[in-house]
């Protein structure tokens, strides 16, 4: 609720009960009217026209109303009041940076049965809910009693976004083919990495169904990359700096294509880490000074150390009609070496698309 309001000269200060006080610049006020002139509530869109407006607009009147739930403005170029609620206001405090407690991070002995969910569950409506809530909180699942078909991977697909065109095409299927550019095609083990860090924007989930096995080894991998982020921020914490701070290559090159893109292997938004985006199969050369490469080489050593620690690695063999999703912004995934027949479908989803339905389902 909303204490108490004072007009500055170009800024309206709000306390709220909590005793939490905020400064709203009066211009960041008047871009934000959500009333009918200024808001088309269809579209979610502004209609104000920005630049016409006075940087050094001015508050005429405001009080409180609704019993602290709504601040009534006029301001200086509109004939009428507005209103801002408090959950609008409270929302856009600066350093409103709350922890996101629908995350859990986690290492191997934390991962129990409720990781898997049967899809026919999944199709229901409340049942595709439980599955959200635990991909989003965990970062991945596993999806039991699928039919071994590329189809089925399209319908989980679509139940969350769209599938993502890529240079393996949308929906694909794969075994081991040493014609293929990329390791993930060899029988040999892949070490924990997340996909794509040659892409601008690399996929948010991947999906992958076991259609067909008859094989020795090629257990999947699972390592939480925001574990490893916090546990080395927490022990060593210079070399979470460094891997959030240098920009580390990826490349691809091969089936017709040369992909390039770079990132920090620990991204951050406002201090938050908000992406892992580490595969040392694809990092391309570059060249920092002495020291900063020294010092890069110890980080990715620890880093890597991690990932590949039985401590961190959840591991299963896929059987035929289980599907693996998980969150590659987040999950370094790997796979053991193999020998035998491994039959597997997938594909790619956006990670602005896995989001958008979390936030529709009221999960992020």
């Amino acid at each position: 609720m909303i204490e108490s309001i004072t007009i500055l000269s170009n800024s309206l200060r709000v306390r709220f009960k909590n005793k939490y006080e905020e400064n709203y610049p009066n211009i960041w006020l008047r871009d934000h009217i959500k009333d009918e002139r200024n808001w088309d509530k269809r579209s979610h869109q502004r209609k104000t026209f920005t630049a016409s407006l006075d940087l050094n607009i001015q508050i005429k009147e405001a009080k409180i109303i609704e019993k602290g739930n709504c601040i009534d403005i006029l301001w200086a170029d509109m004939d009428n009041t507005v209103q801002y609620s408090y959950e609008y206001l409270f929302k856009n405090i600066l350093n409103n940076k709350s922890k996101d407690n629908n995350l859990r991070l986690w290492n191997k002995t934390e991962i129990k049965d409720d990781i898997y969910i049967n899809y026919q569950n999944l199709l229901k409506d409340d049942g595709f809910k439980i599955f959200l809530k635990k991909l989003y909180s965990l970062g991945f699942c596993v999806i039991t009693n699928c039919e071994t078909k590329l189809e089925t991977v399209g319908i989980i697909a679509n139940k969350i976004g769209y599938v993502r065109q890529s240079i393996f095409g949308g929906l694909w299927e794969f075994e081991s083919n040493e014609d293929m550019a990329d390791s993930a095609y060899t029988q040999e083990e892949l070490r924990p990495h997340t996909d794509s860090t040659y892409s601008n924007d690399a996929p948010g989930l991947q999906l992958l169904l076991c259609c067909d096995y008859k094989a020795n080894g090629g257990e999947s991998i699972m390592v939480d990359g925001f574990n490893i982020g916090e546990t080395m921020k927490k022990n060593n914490k210079h070399l979470f700096d460094i891997l959030s701070k240098i920009d580390v290559p990826g490349k691809y090159v091969g089936d017709g294509v040369i992909l390039e893109a770079k990132r920090p292997i620990f991204k951050l938004d406002n201090k938050e880490l908000v992406q892992v985006s580490f595969n040392n199969y694809d990092r391309a050369e570059f060249r920092i000074d002495e020291k900063s490469t020294n010092k890069f080489y110890e980080a990715i050593k620890k880093f890597d150390e991690l990932a590949n620690s039985d401590k961190f690695q959840w591991k299963h063999v896929l059987k035929p009609g289980e599907l693996l999703i998980f969150n590659n912004w987040r999950i370094l995934h790997g796979r053991g070496s193999f020998n035998g027949k491994r039959k597997i479908a997938g594909c790619y989803i956006n990670m602005e698309d896995f989001r958008s339905t979390c936030k529709i389902h009221g999960i992020q």
